[in-house]
C-alpha cells in the first residue's frame, strides 16, 4: 500500500494499479481580483497556485502549505471547499 497526500483525517482510499492509494481532499480556488498593482510577492503566490488570469479556477490539495498561500492572497481569491 502507498499513502499519498495524507492530510489529517480527510484521507480517502482508492485503488491505483492494484495498490491502495490515499486521495487527499481538494479545494477549488478562483482568482476574482486582478494582480495589477499588487506587490510582487502576491503575484508570485498566485502564479505558484496556477492562477494567471481573471476568473480562472484551479483545484489544489488541501494542505497547510496551500492554506498559507491562500492566507496571503485571501483578498484576491474565492475559495470553495
Amino acid at each position: 500500500m502507498r499513502l499519498l497526500g495524507r492530510v489529517g483525517s480527510s484521507v480517502k482510499w482508492r485503488m491505483c494499479r492494484g495498490v491502495k492509494v490515499a486521495e487527499a481532499k481538494t479545494i477549488r480556488v478562483q482568482l476574482v481580483r486582478s494582480m495589477i498593482g499588487r506587490p510582487e510577492k502576491q503575484r508570485v503566490v498566485l502564479r505558484g497556485m496556477g492562477l494567471t488570469k481573471m476568473q480562472k479556477t484551479v483545484q489544489l490539495p488541501d494542505t497547510p502549505q496551500i492554506r498559507g498561500m491562500l492566507n496571503k492572497v485571501q483578498h484576491l481569491v474565492r475559495v470553495e471547499e
